[in-house]
């Protein structure tokens, strides 16, 4: 979108073995960015330190700010915190400890031609730690098919994203306009995905099948992707139920609550109550296993797995297998 001013977002906490690789990658795009703001969540390394000393010396012509001031902030809230600091019209997300290919910032400007875009995200090059490429790309340890692309580059994809989040914020880059809508950000949504499914709501997604970063993979992200293997899948479907019922079902009524403060589609504001009331009954499933055969099989009759759970019909056996 020829003319924007083009904002960075970078979240830092203890990134100093990669943080000065990724800046070296921003600062190398075939289109620069204006902006860089820097939200340092109380590192107790150099982070920030080395982040300074890579501006000072190469951000020549960029404008930057890095904001440290010891508060201890997870990630939400630090990229909150970076992300209300910058100036853009289109703000690009970024992690410490990823690297962004040449055109990153090119490819996502462009899909903003498009007056109805909010928000563009990509696929990703999975690597670990020092940088050697995985077996798998983020789509497809997200399990994203290309059935799932078209859908979310249509005007469908808030169906699909009020089952399950599949927009990586590493690969993000939105509209500021949409901020109006999604600030404040609630405290049960990771930001990423609070900005998708608002943007899915009121406009539309664009979405890059090539991969334009690479997802650095070290055991120590904040958050990371899995492959959806069996043994991933068998782990998750027998992991302890907790409280992540509720919390779903707060989700959604939260997601409700706002998509109707900014008159959203009522489809998609009946929608987010069906999916609260669904986890709602979730929640309530006995501790005892049999106990919930005939409520699980009553909601998967309603349709209610196969519109609104995660995983389909495959959350049928979890909700029967998992332990209390």
């Amino acid at each position: 979108m020829t003319g924007s001013v083009v904002s960075v977002a970078l979240a830092s906490y203890n990134g100093e073995r990669f943080i000065a690789e990724q800046l070296a990658s921003i600062l190398a795009q075939s289109r620069r960015p204006d902006e860089i703001v820097i939200s340092d969540g109380g590192s107790g390394d150099d982070t920030v330190g080395i982040a300074r000393e890579v501006l000072k010396r190469d951000a020549v012509g960029i404008s930057w700010e890095i904001v440290a001031d010891g508060a201890r902030l997870t990630v939400g809230p630090n990229f909150q915190r970076a992300i209300a600091r910058t100036r853009g019209s289109l703000i690009a997300l970024s992690d410490q400890d990823d690297v962004w290919h040449p055109d990153r910032l090119a490819r996502a400007i462009v899909a903003f031609e498009d007056v109805d875009v909010l928000l563009a995200s990509s696929d990703a090059r999975l690597v670990n730690e020092v940088g050697s490429p995985l077996p798998h790309s983020l789509f497809a340890a997200l399990g994203l098919a290309d059935r799932d692309v078209e859908r979310l580059l249509s005007s469908d994809a808030f169906t699909l994203l009020i089952r399950r989040n599949l927009i990586t914020g590493a690969t993000v880059m939105f509209r500021r306009s949409l901020l109006e809508a999604a600030e404040p950000f609630p405290a049960d949504w990771v930001h990423d995905e609070w900005l998708a499914i608002i943007a899915s709501a009121l406009g539309r997604l664009s979405v890059e099948r090539e991969r334009l970063i690479d997802y650095r993979q070290h055991g120590a992200n904040v958050i990371g992707v899995s492959a959806p293997t069996f043994r991933y899948r068998l782990g998750r479907m027998l992991e302890s139920r907790g409280g992540r019922y509720e919390v779903l079902a707060r989700r959604s009524f939260e997601l409700s609550a706002r998509l109707a403060k900014v008159d959203a589609p009522l489809a998609w504001r009946e929608l987010a109550d069906r999916k609260a009331a669904f986890e709602l009954v979730r929640a309530r499933y006995r501790r005892v296993r049999l106990a919930r055969l005939v409520p699980v099989l009553r909601q998967l009759r309603a349709g209610s797995y196969d519109e609104l759970s995660s995983q389909g019909r495959l959350d049928v056996a979890r909700d029967l297998l998992q332990a209390p």
